[in-house]
């Protein structure tokens, strides 16, 4: 038996979340309860749990809906703040929702206040900086059928 050095290693934070839009090319944001800004339906990959499964659960939780989500859009390495470590962001192509889809949303009141679909303008005046700009190239590799790699939210290449 050998000597596991991997628990000696750095570790990040790490979030997984599913990029929803409707057949005008909106995005679904979310209104949490316990933050002043919105957010897409995702949040915290937990311990021994793999990002896609993350994000499958956190939709499940978040809006009611089974859904499993596409391929990898994004990775965004978010550097360490004051009020925060450093992580690593993965988003997925959660789709486009139907309305039959979008009427079944039942979000767990403890946690969201309300969920919309967002057009650009509207999300940037809903989201953090950094968040709209990880949202926005997101849509962009998307659209483009690429992955993007960010860090804070700006594309790197």
């Amino acid at each position: 038996m050998t000597d596991d050095f991997t628990g000696t290693l750095p570790r990040k934070r790490m979030g997984a979340g599913a990029l929803l839009s409707d057949d005008r090319g909106r995005v679904l944001l979310v209104e949490p309860t316990y933050k002043d800004y919105w957010e897409i339906p995702g949040g915290v990959v937990e311990a021994d749990e793999s990002p896609y499964a993350a994000v499958m659960r956190e939709m499940k939780e978040e809006l009611g809906l089974d859904l499993r989500p596409g391929r990898l859009l994004s990775v965004d390495w978010v550097p360490p703040q004051p009020s925060r470590t450093e992580g690593v962001m993965l988003l997925f192509d959660g789709g486009a929702l139907t309305a039959d889809q979008a009427g079944q949303i039942q979000l767990p009141p403890d946690e969201l206040r309300s969920w919309a679909w967002c057009d650009e303008q509207e999300a940037a005046e809903r989201l953090p900086e950094l968040l709209a700009r990880r949202i926005l190239a997101t849509v962009r590799a998307r659209d483009e059928g690429t992955v993007v790699y960010l860090e804070d939210g700006h594309p790197k290449t």
